[in-house]
């Protein structure tokens, strides 16, 4: 992203502040500190946790505001790791990356309400618009994965390949829909496995056990995401553990298709359950099943006019200018601009 950066006139900095030495960590403090100093820096705003120690003693050292962005609902399984994580709760005002995150800061830190504030995560809509794409570029695409005269739905689960998006549980539910009605789904697995061969090795051979040759292939890494969307019938999120925001949903109804997903965490409020997408019990198949069905009865003008709806809510509430204009608010708020 440093080309899109540069255009917009912004300026990178490389630090180390990717390293958890504590070292290199106290290290930054000072290089933050005189970055800010020779540049007129007024606030300081971290979205990691490593750089946020830097950044937090950096901006109380020069009586800076700070803001940070709590992206999701970090792992603490020992006090050790709690504090490691609760530099993410210690802005001036938190930004939480959806309503199910924010009541997760509230609930672990303790926090006085007015300090967190829920700024969705925004799409870019000059990328997720369908119509940037031609039909003829849209069926080529579908072509790679099902031949043009196959009436089958299509479905795509994009996520990176590990245990808990939960592509293990689509597999169990296929199951179940085969058996019941054959021949009327078929599913792509779209995303990196990062080095887990082994968890691909198991979706192999659980595609296998089930007789889904046919019905569920493996793709690896997509470089036109939106183009992969608009191809497909439907879009899938069967995470097991909730999204702290789960933005693949946002951007399948950015690009007209129904979302199937788990009803917990970011998803259940992305989606509407009937109108824009389905939603059911995370962690079981037979429901999992249950929802595919109903996208499966639902006629091709139902599943248009389901995509459409979803079109125009995520268009509402989580554009990217939203997200923009809403965290210049909360800058001025500290700021003290129009105040």
């Amino acid at each position: 992203l440093e080309p899109d950066l540069k255009a917009a006139g912004g300026e990178l900095i490389r630090l180390p502040v990717n390293s958890k030495n504590p070292v290199t960590v106290a290290l930054n403090i000072g290089r933050l500190q005189r970055t800010a100093r020779a540049r007129g820096v007024r606030l300081i705003h971290a979205r990691s946790r490593a750089p946020g120690w830097s950044a937090y003693f950096a901006a109380r050292g020069l009586k800076l505001p700070f803001v940070t962005t709590y992206h999701g609902v970090y792992n603490a399984r020992s006090p050790l790791k709690r504090l490691y994580n609760s530099v993410m709760a210690r802005g001036d005002i938190v930004i939480a990356n959806s309503e199910y995150t924010r009541e997760h800061v509230l609930e672990q830190y303790g926090l006085a309400p007015e300090r967190v504030v829920a700024i969705p995560r925004g799409v870019d809509f000059d990328v997720f618009d369908r119509g940037h794409f031609t039909a003829e570029a849209i069926a080529a695409q579908r072509a790679e994965w099902i031949a043009p005269d196959d009436k089958r739905l299509l479905m795509i689960l994009p996520a990176r390949l590990t245990r808990w998006k939960g592509q293990l549980l689509l597999i169990q539910a296929l199951a179940r829909v085969e058996r019941r009605r054959p021949n009327k789904v078929k599913a792509i697995l779209a995303g990196d496995a990062q080095g887990r061969d082994a968890y691909v090795e198991e979706l192999q051979r659980a595609i296998a056990m089930n007789g889904l040759q046919h019905s569920v292939s493996i793709v690896g890494h997509l470089s036109q995401m939106a183009l992969a969307l608009a191809a497909s019938d439907a879009a899938v999120f069967p995470s097991l553990e909730p999204e702290a925001f789960g933005r693949g949903a946002v951007e399948a109804q950015a690009m007209e298709i129904p979302a199937i997903a788990a009803g917990h965490g970011g998803l259940a409020e992305t989606i509407v359950d009937g109108e824009t997408g389905i939603l059911f019990p995370p962690g079981h198949p037979d429901a999992f099943a249950a929802a595919i069905d109903k996208l499966l009865d639902m006629s091709s003008e139902a599943r248009s006019a389901m995509g459409l709806r979803g079109r125009d809510r995520v268009r509402k509430s989580y554009g990217k200018a939203a997200l923009q204009a809403s965290t210049l608010r909360v800058y001025d708020r500290l700021l003290g601009v129009g105040a």
